[in-house]
């Protein structure tokens, strides 16, 4: 919907949207730019190409004021540039969805767009195909000049391909800013779920530098003081510490449920205190998985006061 909003596509009921600097809809004003003065390009997650145009038609179709031999000029630039050469004639069914997402772009472009749009562009592709197409998303915009918002629920995708993040949730801006930033501190428990934080709990705060964690069975002591409006601690799976015999401050039993073996890791899935509670989850990388190996599983798993996330 705030892509559509941004784009015109969908007109809100009430509010303001400038795109660089420039009022493109204002209710209190009456200001509504057309989708097509707004200069945005929009990447739909299915390309929407027109099914019975060739390559080359669909690259000039939004090229309708330009003259007939400066648009096949442009369209034969923009085809060279996204690596399109030979497949000028084909539809879009003929095309791999590598191929459908170039055309896709090289239409956008051709308009010279001051915005570009992503709606999940690779939320229906599998691994390896998502890999390789991000890679070339990466090298197709690395020197366009204007902004890109891209939308996803992909931590990777985030991470990879953003400067500036802004979370939402129930239509509200809840956290914005750096994409590092965010991932290292979330504040509030929508932006951790984002940023790929598995273990998110809720807790009692005791006092200042104490809080309980009913679900887990632990009570943690902080040399940082706790605000009074956090309700959860998050902590990243791979960032536990295996202990062997007594039990430090800031650790939880490693009791083991489920398993689940990978390739390059191995997850745990560690049982709470509380009945009914959440597993917790615990990722082992394979330089840990030799120790463990060895010395069989830990009595109890540590959480570095620099890793646990206070949320709200």
């Amino acid at each position: 919907m705030t892509l559509k909003s941004l784009a015109g596509i969908e007109t809100p009921d009430r509010g303001r949207i400038s795109v660089e600097e420039k009022v493109v809809y204002d209710s209190a004003r009456k200001i509504n730019w057309r989708p097509q003065k707004r200069k945005i390009g929009y990447l739909f997650q299915n390309y929407a190409l027109f099914p019975n145009m060739s390559v080359e038609t669909n690259i000039g179709a939004g090229l309708k004021k330009w003259g007939k031999e400066e648009k096949r000029r442009w369209v034969a630039e923009m085809i060279r540039k996204f690596r399109l050469e030979g497949l000028e004639k084909r539809l879009p069914g003929e095309l791999s969805g590598g191929q459908q997402q170039r055309v896709a772009l090289a239409r956008i472009m051709a308009c010279q767009p001051e915005m570009i749009l992503l709606d999940e562009p690779f939320s229906a592709l599998d691994v390896y195909l998502r890999d390789r197409l991000q890679q070339e998303m990466e090298e197709m915009l690395a020197d366009y000049p204007g902004t890109v918002i891209l939308v996803s629920h992909s931590r990777d995708e985030i991470y990879r391909f953003s400067e500036e993040l802004l979370v939402m949730d129930q239509g509200e801006i809840i956290r914005s800013g750096g994409v590092r930033e965010i991932f290292s501190n979330p504040v509030r428990v929508e932006a951790a779920r984002i940023s790929g934080c598995k273990n998110i709990v809720g807790i009692r705060r005791r006092d200042a530098h104490t809080l309980e964690i009913p679900e887990w069975g632990t009570v943690l002591t902080l040399e940082r003081e706790v605000p009074e409006d956090m309700t959860h601690i998050g902590f990243r799976a791979h960032d536990f510490l295996p202990v062997w015999g007594e039990r430090k401050a800031n650790c939880i039993a490693a009791r083991a449920g489920s398993i689940a073996e990978l390739p390059f890791e191995r997850k745990y899935f560690i049982k709470g205190a509380a009945d009914g509670a959440e597993e917790i989850c615990w990722f082992v990388q394979r330089e840990l998985l030799q120790v463990l190996e060895k010395r069989g599983m830990p009595d109890y798993l540590q959480m570095p006061e620099n890793k646990i996330l206070l949320l709200k």
